[in-house]
C-alpha cells in the first residue's frame, strides 16, 4: 500500500469540494449553523485573501487561541491554502503559558475569542501586549514580542487594536485573485502547516512541526480503520487545538468527504443532543467524556441509534465503559488509537471488527506505511513477543522536528529515523500492541500530557518554595492528577492552598497540583538522584490510594495506554 495522497491540504480540499459542493461539511447543531463544502470553501478563500491583505503569507506563524468556534476551522484551512503555519494554543492556557508560546513560536498573528472558562483572553492579551491599545492594527511593535504584528478577534465585536472576522472577510471579498493564486504557487506537501505545543521534559512545551503530508495521510488511515465514508457524520466534542480534533477528527473527515458535527465546548448533554439532532454516525472522546455521557440523568431521552463507530482515546479504556458504549450508545464499531503528537499522531489503531477485549486491552495493530518496533532500552534490540520494550515508529508520519530545538529533536528521533515514544509496551504474535508503562517522566490527566519538569520549574518561582518535585497521583476520574512535593524555605509558612492558588492563577487548570505535600527531604538514590517512584508511593500511602498509576504496580490487570498525544 502506498500513501493516500501527495497533495497539499488546500489542493486536496478543493478536490473534495468539486466532487459535491452541496454536501454538508461543517454542522453546529446548537447554533443552527451549516456549511456545505462549497460554502465553507468560499468562506476560507475570502478569509485567506483577508490574511494576505494584512501581510500574512507563506511561512508566517499564525496562532489560534480559542475553543471549537466555527471560524477555528476557517483559520485552519485559510492558513493551509496560503502556506502559513497554524500554531495551535491550548484554550486553557493562561498568561504564563501564552507568553512562552508567543515568543518561542515567533508568532506573527494571534487569533483569539473573548474568553474560555475562567480565562479572559482579551484581558491577558492587553496585559502581555499593551501596545494593542495605542498602536495601529497590523503594525504592532511590541517590546516583549517583536515578531507579533496582528491580533485577530474571531467574532464580529470590535476590540481596539484587533481585526475582526467580518473585516477580514470584507478585505478578502475585494482581494486580488491574482495575488491569491501567486501566494499558493509552489507550496509543497512537505511544508510545515501545523505546529502544536506538547509538554516538554526540559521544562517548557516544544513546538511539534507537522506537514501537509503528515496529517492528511494520517487522517486518511485513521478514517479507514473506522470504515468512514461520505455518508458519515462525525460528532467532535474533542478540542481542535489537539491532534485528536484536527487530525483524528477533521483530517479523517476531509479525506472521506464526511461531515463534521461540532461541539464547541465539551458538555455531555450537548454531545447527546448533537448526536440525535445531526444523526451522527460516529462520536469521539476520551473515556471520561463517554462516562459523563453514559451517566447523564437525561441519557435515556436521546435517540443514539444512528451511531456506528468513533474513537475512544486519551487514557486507558475501562472494559465496562466500552461495553456500555457498544450496547447503550449503539457504537458497536468503536475504535481505539495510540500515538503521540510527534507521530502526527496515530500509529496503531484497532479495527471495527476487533473483539471487546482487544479494544480495551490493546491499542491495535500498526497503521499502513508505518513501521513499529518494541525495542529493549538497554540493548537497542527488538524485544521478543510479549516482552516489554520502548515503542518506536518510523514512516511518513514523523514530525519535521521541534521548532528551533534541534537537540531536543535529536533526542527523540534517532539517526535511523525512529521516533522514540518514551512509552513501554509489548506486541503479541498477532501484531497487537499494548502499552504498559513509561520511560519518560510524564503524567497523563484525562488525555492531557503533563511533564512534571514544567510545573517544577514554575513552582520554583513561588516565594517560600525551596524545592519542588511533581509526580502523578492515581485518580479514579482522570487516571492521574498532579501531586506536588514541596520543601519550604527556612521561615516560610506557605500552605497547601497557597501553592494551589498560586498555580491556578498562572497555569492551565489541568496542570495545577490537586495535592500538595510538604516534606523536609526527598528520597534519594546512592548517587543523589530523587526517587520519584518512592514519591508516588508516599502520595498513595498518604491518600490511602490502593490502585497504581499503571496496573503493573499492584498486580492488577494491565490496561493499554490509549492517548492521542
Amino acid at each position: 500500500m502506498a500513501l493516500h495522497t501527495e497533495e497539499t491540504i488546500g489542493t486536496y480540499f478543493e478536490r473534495m469540494v468539486a466532487l459535491d459542493p452541496e454536501h454538508d461539511c461543517v454542522v453546529y447543531p446548537d447554533r443552527g449553523l451549516r456549511w456545505t463544502y462549497g460554502e465553507f470553501n468560499q468562506r476560507v478563500d475570502r478569509f485567506a485573501k483577508g490574511l494576505l491583505a494584512i501581510g500574512i503569507g507563506r511561512g508566517d506563524h499564525v496562532g489560534i487561541w480559542a475553543s471549537n468556534v466555527p471560524d477555528w476551522l476557517t483559520v485552519a484551512f485559510a492558513t493551509a491554502k496560503i502556506g502559513a503555519v497554524l500554531v495551535t494554543v491550548n484554550p486553557v492556557y493562561k498568561s504564563h503559558e501564552l507568553a512562552y508560546v508567543l515568543k518561542q513560536s515567533d508568532m506573527k498573528a494571534l487569533c483569539i475569542i473573548d474568553a474560555f472558562r475562567d480565562v479572559d483572553y482579551v484581558q491577558i492579551v492587553r496585559e502581555l501586549v499593551p501596545e494593542t491599545l495605542t498602536q495601529e492594527r497590523g503594525r504592532l511593535n511590541s517590546a516583549e514580542f517583536p515578531r507579533l504584528k496582528n491580533v485577530i478577534y474571531l467574532g464580529p465585536e470590535k476590540h481596539r487594536g484587533m481585526y475582526t472576522v467580518p473585516e477580514l472577510l470584507l478585505l478578502g471579498e475585494h482581494g486580488d485573485d491574482d495575488a491569491y493564486a501567486a501566494a499558493r504557487e509552489g507550496l509543497a506537501n512537505t511544508d510545515v502547516i501545523n505546529m502544536q505545543y506538547t509538554s516538554g521534559t526540559t521544562g517548557f512545551p516544544k513546538g511539534v512541526m507537522l506537514t501537509h503530508r503528515n496529517i492528511l495521510n494520517n487522517g486518511f488511515f485513521i478514517g479507514e480503520r473506522q470504515k468512514m465514508t461520505a455518508d458519515d457524520r462525525v460528532c467532535l466534542p474533542v478540542p481542535l487545538f489537539h491532534c485528536f480534533g484536527i487530525v483524528l477528527g477533521i483530517m479523517a473527515i476531509l479525506t472521506h468527504r464526511a461531515t463534521a458535527v461540532m461541539v464547541e465546548i465539551f458538555d455531555p448533554l450537548m454531545v447527546l443532543a448533537a448526536v440525535q439532532k445531526a444523526k451522527a454516525t460516529a462520536v469521539y472522546g476520551v473515556p471520561t467524556m463517554f462516562i459523563a455521557e453514559l451517566s447523564h440523568p437525561m441519557f435515556d431521552m436521546f435517540d443514539l441509534s444512528s451511531l456506528r463507530t468513533g474513537i475512544m482515546a486519551g487514557s486507558p479504556c475501562p472494559i465496562e465503559t466500552m461495553r456500555q458504549v457498544i450496547d447503550r450508545m449503539h457504537a458497536s464499531e468503536m475504535t481505539i488509537c495510540y500515538g503521540l503528537t510527534e507521530a502526527s499522531p496515530v500509529y496503531t489503531q484497532t479495527t471495527t471488527e476487533d473483539t471487546l477485549e482487544r479494544k480495551c486491552a490493546t491499542v491495535g495493530t500498526a497503521h499502513p506505511e508505518i513501521e513499529v518496533r518494541v525495542v529493549d532500552p538497554e540493548t537497542g534490540e527488538d524485544s521478543p513477543p510479549n516482552v516489554p520494550g520502548e515503542l518506536c515508529c518510523r514512516g511518513y508520519n514523523i514530525m519535521k522536528g521541534y521548532y528551533n530545538m534541534p537537540e531536543a529533536t535529536a533526542a527523540v528521533i534517532d539517526a535511523d529515523g525512529w521516533l522514540h515514544s518514551g512509552d513501554l509496551g509489548t506486541v503479541d504474535e498477532d501484531g497487537y500492541y499494548r502499552v504498559t508503562g513509561r520511560l519518560k517522566d510524564m503524567i497523563i490527566r484525562g488525555g492531557e500530557n503533563i511533564y512534571p519538569r514544567e510545573i517544577e520549574e514554575f513552582l520554583y518561582t513561588m516565594p517560600g518554595v525551596e524545592d519542588a518535585q511533581v509526580v502523578g497521583v492515581p485518580d479514579e476520574k482522570y487516571g492521574e492528577v498532579v501531586g506536588a512535593f514541596v520543601r519550604r524555605k527556612a521561615g516560610a509558612d506557605i500552605t497547601e492552598s497557597d501553592v494551589t492558588e498560586f498555580a491556578r492563577a498562572r497555569l492551565a487548570r489541568y496542570k495545577t497540583p490537586k495535592y500538595v505535600f510538604f516534606v523536609d527531604d526527598f528520597p534519594l538514590t546512592a548517587s543523589g538522584k530523587i526517587q520519584k517512584y518512592k514519591l508516588r508511593e508516599m502520595a498513595k500511602e498518604m491518600l490511602g490510594v490502593k490502585v497504581g498509576v499503571f496496573a503493573g504496580e499492584t498486580g492488577d490487570e494491565v490496561h493499554a495506554e490509549t492517548r492521542p498525544e
